[in-house]
């Protein structure tokens, strides 16, 4: 894990101005937690976001989701859907682990609510993946435990951290090395001000595609013995503390497309790649209350061109990000992914 990110390098993605800390942690009270497992053919882990600090299972977050492309395993987002609900923490994990992740977030919920199958309905855990095993990880050998999983769900780290972490481990992006990424943006709406941040989890693209803020830095770097076919995954989770309805929210997961598109992937058809977003704002009680009428504040349709653009610039420095923080790494069968970072300096491009 390094505290690199893409603007470190002289890379300033878009017009908007970025939160803070230019991060997900930028959005006031989500928490994250992460577990590595990095030893030789092992690299590998689970990440976690709290979405605010109360109990999710009470208080609902509004969400959506949307996918570009469904190769993908993920559990919960059926449900996410069909009601516009997030009720756990997000989990995210390698493609064969989220069995493990689903049934440790099942029992952290349980623990923490004993209504749950009793006096109330059962739980929606929310688990999503990118595939690690197809360079760098020994996914076969099942490394992370529910152990795991819990430990990284009792975390509430305030600091959103990049690279080479958790469930960003041993992913690959753009044939270089992949990881976990997030960027930030401060969004208008009249009188009001409000944030938007996303998260990448990058384990996709080609070398030969990679766009670097308009410039063509995969042609620069790439290699004969490049893959031809894109066969990897993205998560992206979009989080914002504006009062939106689930119908806008997905508005805006259709719009990290294009941010993602800006780096240079082409959706391929092995490559599932997922968006879900959820707000802050307005969260929904579990329990009817006794008048079932629901006031709920949002912004009006024609407030929405910024944070399309700011989805849209958030999610590309994210990627960015994840690519520049993380560090080179060594996997399963003496394999290597190189860190974008250390071969920027020597590329022959314009920089700041």
């Amino acid at each position: 894990m390094s505290e690199r990110n893409a603007a470190d390098f002289g890379i300033r993605i878009g017009t908007m101005t970025p939160g803070p800390s230019n991060s997900m942690a930028d959005i006031a009270g989500l928490s994250f937690g992460h577990v590595t497992l990095s030893n030789g053919a092992v690299q590998t882990g689970v990440s976690v976001i709290h979405p605010h600090g109360g109990s999710l299972f009470e208080e609902k977050c509004v969400a959506a989701a949307h996918v570009i492309n469904g190769f993908g395993k993920s559990v919960g987002l059926m449900q996410l859907t069909e009601l516009g609900q997030l009720e756990t923490p997000i989990v995210l994990t390698n493609t064969l682990s989220v069995g493990t992740a689903s049934t440790a977030l099942v029992r952290h919920m349980l623990a923490d609510h004993p209504a749950i199958g009793e006096a109330t309905g059962t739980v929606n855990p929310l688990v999503m993946e990118c595939n690690d095993g197809a360079y760098l990880n020994d996914i076969r050998g099942l490394h992370v435990t529910q152990d795991h999983v819990a430990d990284a769900l009792v975390q509430r780290l305030s600091h959103c951290q990049h690279g080479a972490i958790g469930a960003g481990t041993g992913m690959s992006a753009y044939e270089l090395k992949g990881g976990i990424g997030s960027a930030s943006r401060l969004v208008p709406a009249g009188p009001h001000s409000y944030r938007l941040a996303a998260l990448t989890l990058c384990n996709m693209g080609l070398l030969c595609d990679l766009v670097v803020d308009g410039q063509p830095v995969g042609r620069t770097l790439e290699r004969q013995q490049g893959a031809d076919e894109e066969k990897g995954s993205i998560i992206i989770i979009l989080a914002t503390d504006a009062p939106l309805t689930a119908r806008q929210l997905q508005r805006l997961c259709v719009r990290a497309s294009a941010g993602l598109a800006r780096t240079g992937t082409q959706f391929g058809s092995g490559s599932g790649d997922i968006v879900l977003a959820f707000t802050t704002a307005n969260r929904i009680p579990h329990d009817m209350p006794q008048d079932p009428v629901e006031r709920v504040e949002h912004l009006h349709e024609n407030a929405l061109d910024p944070f399309f653009r700011a989805t849209i610039e958030a999610t590309e420095e994210a990627i960015l990000t994840a690519m520049f923080a993380a560090e080179r790494t060594e996997g399963k069968h003496g394999r290597c992914r190189e860190s974008l970072a250390d071969l920027w300096p020597s590329l022959p491009l314009k920089k700041d």
